[in-house]
């Protein structure tokens, strides 16, 4: 019985993999690792959308993924995935990807009918809520006392008339000094204690609904208040979509994943932490959703890509300066001008004699020393005595460059405080060192380490591709 129970489950097994394999067949496969079609057809989708310029076919890509797998590899080799840096920097890519999931409508419902009965207990606590409306006779702190009798004796007046049947918003509109609520008929917002001035407060919640005060003196001014009415706190339904706006605005979304997934990691023992709480989750999402999975995959080997190209190429051209002058020397023939050149400086001086100085200074060193000699010849003091441009000009890159070693026609324009201009330095038909072109120079070294080390990857590690299922790629 154990035999037949063994053996069913091997058939099983082989069956679920034969089941995958014809839904989502090995395109290829690297060092022994099988790439699915599915993750060849996420890449190749992606970096071949609308809109991408330099577009590829299927088989012009093949070897763009294979050797994009081949570093990412690389790297995995050179144990760079264990860095506690790159787990540090995966982990927040991933966790912007999981943490979403990690909570439901239901949480932040139920968050916000927290702060909803917080609210409520806090305001009802202390009398509840009160609509006024008023009429402001205002005063200003620097008014003296025959301004402020005046103010008092125009609230008394409309007190007067409001008790003889005068219309309340109509003399509001008409003489209130806070114009704002003027508008509405003297009405103001329903307000709760702690909101407003003091003396304000003490009288609205003093009255009863529909009761009207006499003047009386806040900080403001004179005060006549009408109550409109008066409750308790606003239900929850009108204020459940001002209360889930607060939770997106305040970060407290953020807040209530963090306290859930402090809760399933105790939940799940004493030894469990928050990363792998969500390390768990991300499995259980990638397993149902390949598009997450080659997402979350793009961005680890991403990383890992960065880090093995900056020490094998990108690092080494920039900083070799052996292998760029050597590459330079190889490759002469690449870097030829058009038009020829000046390789050196465009400066005006305030004094002439200045102009002769300048030369005199820079003769003897070399080239990329030029700017810091004349820095602290020049301008190493509050006043500047020359403006200097250097660099290797064309044709059209600098009007004096143009009209001193060009012998273009151009009119300058020159500073009051610097009357003299001159040029110096040499002019060259092709550049005569990789520094005269090494920008172009380091990319192109770049090019070529990744180039020869691409090639020793490709000894290294065997791959083979299966044409037939290339051939279904978006086909199937």
């Amino acid at each position: 019985m154990k035999k037949m129970k063994k053996l069913l489950t091997i058939m099983l097994c082989c069956s679920s993999m034969a089941l995958a394999q014809q839904t989502d067949p090995v395109v290829m496969t690297i060092n022994g690792q099988p790439i699915t079609r599915s993750e060849f057809e996420y890449s190749y989708n992606k970096n071949n959308a609308e809109g991408v310029i330099d577009k590829k076919t299927v088989d012009e890509y093949v070897d763009l993924f294979i050797n994009y797998k081949l570093k990412v590899m690389a790297a995995q080799a050179a144990k760079m995935d264990t860095a506690r840096s790159f787990k540090t920097e995966f982990a927040t890519y991933r966790d912007q990807q999981i943490r979403p999931a990690m909570i439901t409508d239901a949480d932040v419902e139920q968050r916000a009918r927290e702060i909803y009965r917080e609210s409520q207990q806090r305001v009802d606590g202390v009398g509840g809520l009160v609509k006024p409306a008023h009429i402001l006779f205002g005063i200003r702190q620097t008014d003296g006392e025959d301004k402020k009798n005046q103010a008092k004796q125009r609230a008394d007046s409309v007190y007067n008339a409001l008790l003889k049947g005068a219309d309340f918003a109509a003399l509001a509109r008409q003489l209130s000094d806070d114009r704002g609520s003027a508008e509405q008929g003297g009405e103001l917002p329903w307000i709760e204690k702690g909101q407003t001035l003091k003396e304000f407060e003490d009288m609205a919640f003093s009255l009863r609904k529909g009761e009207l005060s006499k003047p009386f003196l806040s900080p403001a001014g004179y005060h006549i208040v009408l109550l409109k009415d008066k409750g308790k706190f606003f239900p929850y339904d009108s204020l459940r979509t001002s209360i889930l706006r607060f939770i997106e605005q305040r970060g407290i979304r953020e807040q209530i994943i963090s306290q859930k997934i402090e809760t399933l990691a105790k939940a799940a023992g004493p030894n469990v932490t928050a990363d792998e709480v969500l390390a768990k989750k991300c499995a259980e999402m990638v397993a149902k959703d390949s598009n997450l999975k080659y997402l979350i995959q793009e961005y680890h080997d991403g990383l890992l890509l960065f880090e093995i190209s900056s020490k094998e190429f990108w690092s080494k051209a920039q900083s070799d300066e052996r292998g760029q002058a050597d590459y330079f020397k190889k490759n002469k023939k690449k870097y030829k001008w058009e038009q020829p050149r000046f390789k050196g400086i465009a400066y005006y001086t305030k004094d002439k004699k200045d102009v002769k100085a300048v030369r005199k200074v820079v003769k003897q060193l070399p080239f990329d020393q030029w700017t810091e000699k004349l820095h602290s010849t020049f301008n190493n003091d509050s006043i500047l005595r020359i403006k200097v441009e250097k660099g290797i000009f064309k044709a059209g890159d600098n009007s004096l460059v143009d009209r001193n070693v060009f012998g273009k026609k151009v009119l300058l324009k020159l500073e009051k405080d610097y009357p003299y201009a001159a040029t110096y330095g040499k002019k060259l038909k092709a550049p005569k060192d990789y520094r005269d072109v090494k920008a172009q120079v380091v990319a192109d070294y770049q090019d070529e380490l990744e180039k020869q080390w691409v090639e020793r990857l490709r000894k290294q590690y065997a791959v083979t591709v299966n044409r037939s299922v290339l051939a279904t790629v978006n086909k199937h």
